[in-house]
């Protein structure tokens, strides 16, 4: 048993105040005879008494007033148990392929760990749906499927080199992501996540900004953050994957990669305002697995089958209850039927054979 409204309880403490209102009521019906005369003789005046019934009436309200408040309270009575399906889950793998991720600082290159560990979170989420968006200056999106090894490969066979644009458009990254979400019509319905992995800033558009739209809508982001604010030199890689040397500015002079404090704040930001959480590499460990765990674990326990109680209003036993009690209360006289009292007036009156037998 439980109830819907609990805090109307409250409201049955004035069936208290009515108690005393009926008491206070008595009290002034007694001091008023007083006041008109002597008890007795005023007691023999009466065809009946009635305290009793005053009294009856008196419980019947209070109780009606009980009754009533109970049922406000809306009291639901368990009546078997349902079993809720699963909910599932829409994850979106937004990478970074700047070609700052050729950085050695993740064994054997942070693109090369990143998809390596994407594919391991994908195959730890059966049952999951994903979709991915591989960007640079520019996205390029892949659709929601159930086929996760698409998804894998789909990263697997892209590289920074082949991005048409250079860059880190996170913000351009984002929207295309929830456009992923939004375009297929069965997402609204599910638990959605954008896990974002990057190892760098966005100097053009607004990626907090963005982030906290797509948050409003429902959807949660968790930043994987690659790399640190200590420089790395970015490998020349040619287009069969072979390491060709270091890059070097117009100048001559290594290009180096790092994050600074402000892009680091973005990136907090960006979690922030869709209610997800910023994982950073350390060890030489890239941090996707920490949130390949998190959405394992929400699988299994949030988003999993569960069992859930049923419970009906039983209201109307209180209700019907109350209005009982104050149909009772209000066709009960406070005095007993006339042709009763009549009659057992004449019972008591003397006959004229009992009045002469009296003279006698």
């Amino acid at each position: 048993m439980k109830f819907a409204h609990p805090l109307w309880f409250f409201g049955a403490l004035s069936a208290l105040l009515v108690a005393i209102l009926l008491i206070a009521g008595g009290l002034a019906l007694v001091k008023s005879i007083k006041k008109f005369g002597d008890a007795p003789r005023v007691g023999e005046l009466l065809t009946s008494r009635g305290s009793g019934r005053r009294a009856a009436k008196g419980v019947m309200i209070v109780l009606a007033t009980i009754f009533a408040f109970v049922a406000l309270t809306r009291p639901q009575h368990g009546r078997g148990t349902r079993l809720i399906p699963a909910t599932n889950l829409d994850v979106v793998i937004v990478l970074d392929y700047s070609k700052s991720m050729y950085a050695r600082d993740v064994a054997p290159s942070r693109i090369a760990r990143a998809k390596a560990e994407v594919a391991r979170l994908i195959r730890g989420l059966p049952g999951a749906r994903f979709a991915a968006v591989a960007f640079a200056g520019e996205p390029i999106g892949f659709p929601l499927t159930s086929d996760g090894a698409a998804i894998a490969q789909f990263l697997r066979q892209m590289e920074p080199n082949d991005m048409p644009i250079g860059g880190t458009a996170i913000a351009r990254a984002l929207e295309r992501a929830r456009e992923l979400l939004q375009s297929d019509p069965r997402s609204k319905d599910h638990r959605r996540v954008i896990v974002l992995i990057t190892d760098g800033e966005d100097l053009e558009g607004d990626p907090v900004g963005t982030a906290k739209s797509i948050g409003q809508g429902g959807t949660t982001i968790d930043v994987v953050q690659i790399g640190g604010r200590t420089p790395e030199r970015i490998p020349e890689v040619d287009g069969t994957g072979r390491v060709m040397g270091f890059r070097n500015d117009d100048n001559g002079q290594p290009l180096m990669t790092s994050l600074t404090s402000e892009g680091e704040g973005q990136l907090v930001s960006i979690a922030q305002a869709a209610n997800g959480h910023v994982v950073r590499s350390e060890r030489g460990a890239t941090g996707i697995d920490v949130i390949a765990r998190e959405l394992g674990q929400m699988m299994h326990s949030e988003l999993a089958e569960k069992v859930e109680t049923v419970y009906a209003d039983v209201y109307q036993y209180p209700l019907g209850a109350a209005l009982i009690l104050l149909l009772v209360e209000t066709f009960l006289g406070q005095s007993r039927a006339r042709k009763f009292v009549q009659a057992q007036v004449a019972q008591q009156r003397p006959t004229r054979t009992t009045r002469r037998k009296r003279r006698v």
